[in-house]
């Protein structure tokens, strides 16, 4: 295997408006050199052009009997929610935090997880485990389960054990902890303050749950002067393999949030960015829109994979990580003839009947 290839085997790509893959994302998925891809809504159409980009995805696993790219999607509900109808349309996580109705929240995810299963999607960003503590938090807010770390561990675990039982891999977000800062790292850096001790009580209680349930966490572009002043946790040895991975024993695969936000990007660009976040002990690297930004990436791993042994070393172990978690949750092997009616038989379970009200109630 080539060091670029093996570069692309930790990177999750984003692709512009398109319902079908751009070359450069085919040629790499068509001879195994990229992890996977992420859809946004500016990729999707209708249910049978997004089936068949999936399956354009899919075309060399398929072809030589190997593990299928990780096909993945931000599908929280609420705000955040990249596929409509005839997919349940969630509230904000909040809704069922309020409700409190843990059997429901994990209800909701094995309904949505089905359905998104029978399209081919095997990975879904969700849910946060952000805790909202900080009204003026521009971007977590009520896409978090709660304001305490109970309600939020307790949901967000229920909501991952629903999606699990779909057979879609889940991935908490955004770990250390996002829910208490008052800038939004798509633009920003944030800065959390707060001493080791209140972190442990608060931001840290639900991530500590994640082992042997969770398969995926998501890091935050976000400073901690408790754990490592000088880059955010994306980027911190401290943060990713002192904490999450030796201290809290988390063995799942560690995602990176988009390097291409402003939080990294800004003060480290991709490349610098990219090398950080594998170092930090990430294992797979999020480029969501730029094709440009994705070589970049791809080319300052390979470059120093080649260059240093431990790095090398390193990548390898990321990439097996991902490949394990590629192995356990693989794409729909085959839709049946009435697939598309299946997805909409499953959204008979609407929000309604799953809360147990009438619309307008």
């Amino acid at each position: 295997m080539s060091f670029q290839d093996l570069a692309g085997r930790v990177l999750c790509a984003g692709f512009p408006s398109s319902e079908r893959l751009p070359e450069e994302i085919q040629s790499r998925l068509d001879r195994d050199a990229l992890a996977g891809i992420i859809l946004f809504k500016r990729n999707l159409g209708t249910l049978t052009g997004t089936a068949q980009l999936i399956d354009d995805a899919n075309r060399y696993a398929r072809k030589l009997g190997k593990s299928s790219p990780l096909i993945a999607i931000d599908q929280e509900g609420g705000r955040v929610a990249r596929l409509g109808a005839p997919f349940l349309k969630l509230p904000p996580m909040r809704a069922l935090g309020e409700r409190n109705d843990v059997a429901l929240t994990e209800r909701c995810g094995r309904v949505l997880g089905a359905q998104l299963q029978q399209l081919g999607i095997t990975l879904d960003f969700a849910p946060v485990m952000d805790i909202d503590t900080n009204p003026a938090n521009p971007v977590i807010g009520d896409r978090s389960f709660g304001r305490t770390p109970e309600v939020v561990t307790a949901h967000a675990l229920a909501f991952a054990r629903g999606l699990a039982s779909a057979g879609v891999a889940s991935c908490a977000k955004h770990f250390p902890g996002h829910g208490d800062t008052d800038l939004d790292s798509h633009f920003a850096l944030p800065r959390i303050a707060h001493e080791r001790a209140r972190l442990d009580a608060v931001e840290l209680a639900p991530f500590r749950a994640c082992r042997g349930v969770i398969p995926s966490i998501m890091t935050a572009h976000v400073l901690f002067d408790a754990l490592d002043k000088d880059v955010p946790a994306t980027l911190s040895k401290r943060v990713i393999t002192g904490l999450l991975r030796e201290e809290l024993g988390y063995d799942g695969v560690i995602v990176s949030d988009d390097l291409e936000m402003k939080a990294v990007a800004a003060h480290w660009g991709i490349a610098d960015s990219a090398v950080r976040a594998i170092e930090a002990g990430c294992d797979l690297l999020l480029v969501c829109s730029s094709l440009t930004d994705l070589a970049i990436a791809e080319e300052a791993l390979a470059s120093r994979a080649q260059k240093n042994e431990g790095f090398r070393a390193r990548l390898e172990e990321a990439a097996g990580r991902v490949q394990s978690l590629r192995d356990r949750y693989p794409v729909k092997a085959m839709r049946g003839p009435d697939w598309e009616n299946a997805i909409a038989t499953k959204e008979s379970l609407t929000l309604e009947t799953l809360l147990g009200t009438r619309p307008g109630n």
